[in-house]
């Protein structure tokens, strides 16, 4: 098989909350294979730094600083690339908050701003750049998902309600844009050692839990979504769309 199916080189990747963690991970992996990456979150002195790292390393990366949840920045966002003569040509939907808390004490307000991060923002940032991809006749488009979009775990509903809902919104998505020329796939990840996860991964008991119930007993390293982010950018995943695959050491799928 031809390494040409996985070269991305000439294109152009939006990797939303890649500052640091998965989205950085992914991020330095479609770069390596080619790819010009504009990393993306709120922390402009964060993102910048991330920038110069990526820079220093011999890969082409922009930012962009802007809050998944504003609808205004988010067109002001793309307005931009666009008198920038920059055409996004992959968009991972990586952006994403957890917030734990049983529904019995949960409020309203939380519960929402958790859904606006990890579900509409997909949705929103999607939207804008699909309008372009369509132009174009080409796209690829990753929404970043969860075991938790096939299985619940107590005390966090909305993060589950989220989840749940990328996974069908990237089977929207599949069904709207594929005569377009846009392909559009979810990762689902495991149990993964992130900033998110650190609290969970200091408890004994939690850490002893997620690899008992793991079958390759460990947690998962953020570069290991790296490659499976690279197979639904590229060429090689052209007739794969609708689909959310999980990289979680096997946990989806053993009782």
């Amino acid at each position: 098989m031809s390494m040409k199916l996985f070269d991305l080189t000439g294109r152009t990747a939006l990797i939303t909350g890649s500052s640091r963690g998965l989205g950085r991970a992914m991020a330095e992996g479609l770069a390596g294979c080619g790819a010009r990456v504009i990393l993306n979150g709120t922390n402009a002195a964060r993102l910048d730094s991330a920038v110069a790292e990526m820079t220093a390393a011999g890969y082409q990366a922009l930012s962009a600083a802007f809050d998944v949840t504003d609808e205004t920045a988010i067109r002001a966002a793309f307005e931009q690339f666009d008198a920038d003569g920059i055409e996004v040509d992959i968009l991972v939907n990586n952006a994403g908050i957890q917030f734990r808390k049983p529904m019995l004490e949960l409020d309203t307000a939380d519960w929402q701003r958790v859904i606006d991060v990890n579900l509409t923002s997909a949705f929103v940032i999607g939207r804008e750049a699909a309008k372009r991809m369509a132009t174009r006749g080409r796209g690829k488009v990753i929404n970043i998902g969860s075991l938790t979009s096939d299985l619940a775990r107590a005390t966090v509903a909305p993060y589950t309600v989220a989840k749940g809902g990328i996974k069908m919104l990237t089977k929207a998505m599949a069904a709207e844009w594929g005569e377009l020329g846009i392909q559009s796939n979810a990762i689902g990840p495991g149990y993964m050692l992130t900033d998110m996860n650190e609290a969970l991964v200091n408890d004994p008991k939690f850490d002893a839990w997620v690899k008992g119930r793991t079958p390759m007993r460990r947690w998962g390293a953020p570069e290991e979504l790296a490659g499976l982010a690279i197979f639904l950018a590229a060429d090689a995943s052209n007739y794969v769309s609708g689909q959310l695959i999980f990289a979680d050491g096997g946990m989806a799928s053993v009782l």
